[in-house]
């Protein structure tokens, strides 16, 4: 057990797993559909799965430990403003425990980019075989729109990605603050965070209650789904 008086705890468990997860899935819905056509199904599993961290997060993010809410990151536009003027020596440095302002900015991005994916995925078609769930909901024309924008979306979620693995670097070898170590163990220096800021705990228990959540709605979700169309080939 870490000794609390050279470091505390900032991000819970619950949290580090979402982050890796969500990562990891990404690359894998980025490999399963460039794969080819036999890789699909895999490919919209992914899909289901990504909904589940999606929904899981939301949920965290207003019931789960300090820093991991939105309430404790989502900064106004000044600020945000600030802190990046304070960030290149235009201004006053603005310390963050857990996310700063622009972190808590590319975290909401990310979140609604991905959700935007998953959700056109659900009514997306490759023409050939494969439909989403929902695809028999809308009219063709529509699931050829929905298809377009859930390719073209992907273009952002990876701009995205390239800025987020930029700003690592930046902080890293431009202002020596290694950010990924927290992000793997949940522990920062004590002298970075001060004591009424650190966690006390990963609140296990709220997060297996949450991810029981997250999976039946994802059910329910898939249940739902309108019937796929009978062929009238013979």
């Amino acid at each position: 057990m870490p000794n609390d008086n050279a470091r505390r705890l900032v991000w819970d468990l619950p949290l580090r797993l979402f982050h890796w997860l969500f990562a990891l899935s990404i690359l894998a819905s980025w490999a399963t559909g460039k794969a080819g056509f036999e890789w699909t199904p895999w490919h919209m599993r992914l899909g289901y799965w990504m909904i589940g961290l999606l929904i899981f997060r939301v949920i965290w993010g207003f019931i789960g430990p300090r820093h991991a809410r939105f309430g404790s990151f989502l900064a106004s536009p000044r600020r945000a403003w600030d802190y990046m003027r304070g960030l290149f020596g235009a201004g006053t440095v603005l310390h963050s425990v857990g996310h700063n302002p622009l972190g808590g900015l590319m975290v909401i991005l990310m979140l609604v980019l991905v959700a935007f994916q998953a959700t056109t995925g659900l009514f997306s078609t490759d023409d050939i075989v494969w439909t989403g769930p929902y695809n028999p909901s809308v009219s063709g024309a529509t699931a050829q729109i929905l298809t377009r924008l859930h390719h073209a979306n992907f273009n952002l979620i990876l701009a995205a990605i390239t800025l987020h693995v930029a700003a690592i670097l930046f902080y890293a070898f431009v202002k020596k603050q290694n950010l990924v170590p927290a992000m793997l163990t949940g522990w920062k220096p004590a002298e970075a965070v001060p004591p009424d800021q650190a966690i006390s705990s990963s609140e296990l228990l709220k997060a297996i209650i949450v991810i029981a959540f997250s999976s039946g709605a994802v059910y329910l979700l898939l249940s739902a789904a309108p019937p796929a169309p009978v062929s009238n080939t013979f």
